[in-house]
């Protein structure tokens, strides 16, 4: 029965026109991405490999990739987060509104079953685009320029790159167990913002030399929305997996100067609490489901 549910959510995301206008705007990026990879490309990136390339070429080739994964993953992730956000934020309240959830529910289908059928669904959707998107903005990036890392940190990036699809859909389908399509779409927007602004906070501080007074307020403002939301942490961790920090670390300072930065890359433990953070909240959104009277 729950792969019933989950057919049906695969349906209803299909006439969606949030899917449609992601796909359509997709399609203007990667468009406009191509465009932008081409004048960031660099002589060392475009040359033949008729000869061995000096370092300095060789920097200049890995830095025109990073530059481009950079700003490419920057777009991307947000599409990616919107998708879910707004796929899922209506989940439960939504259908109550009109009148559906009243109809399943005395259906021969579990509570439970209803609702991590439908977490499932939007999961899935949310997997398969990140995986189109990842795949488009690698390989847009890779007719233009060096792109970074092996088939292993490729892996590695796609899985941390869609983790915060079943991080955002688990939180959005637990706030619409308590507020209402609308404000719950509001907060699951306010909350990722939240993360985003203690990315850009966490990026500004690493700039700036220890010891200056406003360098631990920062830091620590910036760990309260990376707990709170930790969507922008995770796409910092993918980028250094993609560009392999810890491999030319020894070429670059600590902070990967490339034109860009990442700030304080986290740690495997905070990979551990982002996962935990994504159980206890479908676990708390179930048992919420469970409990709520219709």
């Amino acid at each position: 029965m729950m792969i019933t549910i989950v057919g049906m959510t695969w349906k209803e995301m299909l006439r969606k026109r949030v899917l449609l206008l992601t796909l359509i705007l997709t399609a203007v990026f990667l468009l406009a991405f191509w465009f932008l990879a081409g004048s960031l490309r660099s002589d060392a990136a475009s040359s033949g490999g008729t000869g061995a390339r000096d370092l300095t070429t060789l920097m200049d080739a890995y830095r025109a990739g990073v530059m481009s994964l950079t700003l490419g993953f920057f777009f991307g992730s947000f599409v990616l987060a919107f998708l879910a956000i707004f796929s899922s934020f209506s989940a439960v309240s939504g259908e109550a509104e009109t009148g559906v959830l009243q109809a399943l529910l005395p259906r021969p289908v579990s509570r439970s079953q209803w609702y991590i059928g439908r977490w499932t669904g939007y999961v899935t959707v949310g997997l398969l685009y990140g995986a189109i998107l990842f795949t488009a903005i690698l390989t847009i990036t890779g007719m233009h320029a060096t792109v970074p890392g092996d088939p292993a940190s490729w892996v590695r990036g796609y899985l941390l790159f869609a983790s915060v699809v079943p991080l955002l859909v688990s939180l959005g389908m637990l706030g619409s167990c308590f507020f209402s399509s609308l404000g719950n779409g509001v907060l699951m927007t306010m909350l990722f913002g939240a993360g985003w602004l203690g990315g850009m906070i966490e990026k500004i501080a690493s700039g700036i030399p220890p010891g200056e007074a406003a360098l631990k307020p920062m830091q620590t403002i910036a760990g309260i929305f990376a707990l709170l939301m930790p969507a922008d942490s995770l796409s910092r961790r993918m980028l250094a997996e993609l560009f392999s920090v810890s491999d030319v670390s020894e070429l670059f300072d600590g902070n990967l100067t490339l034109g860009t930065t990442l700030g304080q890359i986290p740690s495997n433990a905070y990979l551990w609490y982002a996962a935990a953070y994504t159980a206890v909240m479908l676990a708390a959104g179930v048992i919420a489901f469970r409990r709520r009277d219709f």
